[in-house]
C-alpha cells in the first residue's frame, strides 16, 4: 500500500484540474477574441474565481506563454520542410501558406506570430526559428535571381506582420481562403521580374525598428 505521506492530496488534484481547466478556457478565449480576452472571462469560462487564476497564472504573460508553448510546432515542423525544398522560392511561398493557414483560424496565434509580446519566453525560440527560415529562404531566391534582391528579412517580416493582421478578418467576412489572394499579390510583388523593379523609396529598417514597430502594434483588441 502507498504511503500516506505519498498520496496526491485533494488539494493537489483540485490545483491540477483548476490549471487544466483555465488553459482550456484560455485558449478557447484567446482562439475568438485574441490575447486580450479579459482575464476575469476566462476565469469564469473555467468555473474559478479570478485568485484562483492568479495564483496560477501571475501575469497575463504566463498564461499566454502556458497556452501556447507546444502549439505553434506545426510552424516549426513547416519551416524545416521549406528549408529542404529544392527550390528556395517555391519553399518560401509553401511555408507563408503554411504560417497563413495558422493565422487565419486562430487570433490568438495571429496575435503571438504579427506582434511582439514581453515575457511569453517559450515562444522566443519560435520567433527566432520562423526568421531564420525567412532569412535561409531569402538568401537562397535572391541568389537564384527568383527574388528580387532589394528586399531585406526586416521588410518581409513587416509587410508579413501587418498583412497577417487582416487574416483573422477576411476569413470572417469572406470565403474561408479570402486571405489567399493578398498573399498572393504580396508574393507576386516580392518576384524577380524582367522589368526593372520600382526603386525603393526609404531606407531598410534596422531589426531594432522593427522590433520597436511589433511592441507599437499590439496584440488583436476585441472585445
Amino acid at each position: 500500500m502507498t504511503p500516506a505521506a505519498e498520496r496526491p492530496t485533494p488539494v493537489r488534484r483540485d490545483a491540477r484540474r483548476n490549471r487544466e481547466l483555465l488553459l482550456a478556457a484560455a485558449r478557447e478565449a484567446f482562439a475568438t477574441q485574441g490575447l486580450e480576452a479579459p482575464l476575469d472571462e476566462i476565469a469564469r469560462r473555467a468555473g474559478v474565481g479570478n485568485a484562483t487564476l492568479y495564483r496560477h497564472f501571475p501575469t497575463r504573460a504566463a498564461l499566454i506563454d502556458a497556452v501556447f508553448q507546444d502549439s505553434l510546432q506545426g510552424t516549426v515542423n513547416a519551416g524545416e520542410e521549406a528549408r529542404g525544398a529544392a527550390d528556395a522560392w517555391t519553399g518560401l511561398a509553401g511555408y507563408l501558406e503554411a504560417v497563413f493557414t495558422v493565422l487565419a483560424a486562430d487570433r490568438g496565434a495571429n496575435d503571438l506570430m504579427t506582434t511582439a509580446i514581453e515575457g511569453v519566453t517559450s515562444l522566443d525560440a519560435v520567433h527566432a526559428h520562423n526568421h531564420e527560415t525567412i532569412a535561409l529562404l531569402m538568401e537562397r531566391a535572391q541568389r537564384d535571381g527568383t527574388m528580387r534582391s532589394d528586399v531585406t528579412v526586416e521588410d518581409l517580416l513587416l509587410s508579413l506582420a501587418t498583412l497577417g493582421r487582416t487574416v483573422p478578418s477576411l476569413a470572417a467576412v469572406g470565403p474561408p481562403h479570402a486571405w489567399r489572394r493578398q498573399l498572393g499579390l504580396f508574393l507576386d510583388g516580392l518576384r524577380a521580374g524582367t522589368r526593372p523593379a520600382t526603386r525603393l523609396p526609404a531606407p531598410a529598417l534596422t531589426a531594432q525598428d522593427l522590433t520597436a514597430v511589433l511592441h507599437d502594434l499590439g496584440p488583436h483588441r476585441r472585445s
